[in-house]
């Protein structure tokens, strides 16, 4: 699922626009965004892709929605 992603005061917005849907990044399986798992405001979890934590934001990256108990 394409989400983008960019800083929002301390920490992380994610952007879902096939679903209109803002949310802050609450949990972070890593320390920084790429190549773990995330979990959004409303619950969902992405696997993040692998990227430098350098990388310039904001950015559309493909991020895989892993199941839960909602959906």
């Amino acid at each position: 699922m394409k989400v983008t992603v960019r800083k929002a005061g301390s920490g992380y917005e994610i952007y879902v626009a096939k679903k209109d849907l803002e949310e802050m990044v609450v949990e972070s399986e890593r320390p920084g965004l790429w190549g773990g798992v995330v979990r959004i405001g409303n619950g969902w979890r992405f696997q993040m892709p692998e990227m430098p934590t350098d990388t310039p934001l904001p950015i559309t990256v493909e991020a895989r929605k892993l199941s839960d108990d909602g959906e």
